[in-house]
């Protein structure tokens, strides 16, 4: 008579594999995330930069009937005359005389500020703005190529 010995199976990983498994998880986090902020950053940078160009077309239309543009955004139909809310409150865009130099009355310059944490921690590109005579431009570490 033979007797066979074997061992009985085994159910479950043991626990190399289980750590093998965790480390591959951990590293396709560490690549991921970064990207996923980015992204997320950008998108939320486009809400600023789409409702600056908004007002801006609102300034381009009081201006042919005006002459004049206004910093005042209550006359270009907003319910705030200071900052007004760019869509899911990323960021809000106020109006201001391009310089001390220029006059309101030949030159706006628009400014989104980021409102939350996310935005405020766009060192990319800060602040956007955009003026009356097409310049964009940004406060931040980028380049307007960048952040526009």
């Amino acid at each position: 008579m033979s007797r066979k010995t074997s061992r009985p199976h085994q159910r479950g990983f043991s626990l190399i594999e289980l750590m093998i498994t965790v480390a591959v998880l951990a590293i396709i986090a560490a690549i991921a995330y970064p990207s996923y902020i980015n992204q997320v950053t950008k998108s939320h940078r486009s809400t600023g930069q789409s409702k600056l160009l908004e007002i801006m077309q609102a300034q381009e239309r009081y201006f042919t009937t005006n002459n004049t543009y206004t910093d005042d955004l209550t006359d270009l139909g907003y319910g705030s005359a200071g900052a007004v809310p760019a869509d899911g409150g990323w960021y809000t865009v106020a109006a201001a005389a391009c310089s001390k130099t220029i006059p309101i009355n030949q030159c706006v310059l628009l400014t989104a500020t980021p409102q939350n944490s996310q935005a405020t921690n766009d060192t990319t590109c800060g602040n956007l703005t955009l003026n009356s005579r097409g310049q964009k431009g940004e406060t931040g570490t980028g380049s307007v190529d960048e952040c526009w």
